[in-house]
């Protein structure tokens, strides 16, 4: 299983815009320096951030973006949801692909499981979570 890189980039964006809280919120042009992402690319991600109704731009001429609610009410699935459908470890899981062996296969009981547990861990992992830890990390 692999995640897109959009959700990477997404979680990391979130998570720069949940650092600046301020009434200007973080200028696109700034997160993309601090991420090392270039501004085309980050239009993308900061568009569908915005459909999923994580973020919005603070009213203004030079505004940047803010969370539209607290870093704590912000799990990883919502990031990752606003970039794709699901989370499945293995196709077969997916409700768009039809397996043959479907209620016949032992194994996909075990696949279930982990797909439980990795959905789990991105719904309780929250955005302050990881705000936190960078934190931490950077010695504040």
């Amino acid at each position: 299983m692999k995640f897109s890189t959009k959700t990477r980039y997404g979680i990391r964006t979130m998570m720069e815009i949940a650092r600046h809280t301020g009434h200007e919120g973080i200028y696109q042009k700034d997160i993309a320096e601090k991420q090392n992402l270039s501004v085309k690319y980050l239009d993308h991600i900061i568009h569908a951030l915005k459909v999923a109704g994580l973020i919005t731009p603070v009213r203004g001429r030079k505004s940047g973006y803010i969370l539209t609610r607290p870093p704590s009410e912000i799990s990883m699935l919502d990031i990752h949801l606003a970039f794709d459908p699901g989370i499945h470890v293995i196709d077969c899981l997916s409700e768009h692909v039809h397996c043959n062996k479907n209620g016949h296969c032992a194994a996909q009981g075990f696949w279930e499981s982990l797909n439980h547990l990795v959905i789990d861990h991105f719904s309780t992992t929250s955005l302050e979570d990881l705000v936190h830890e960078q934190q931490k990390m950077d010695g504040h």
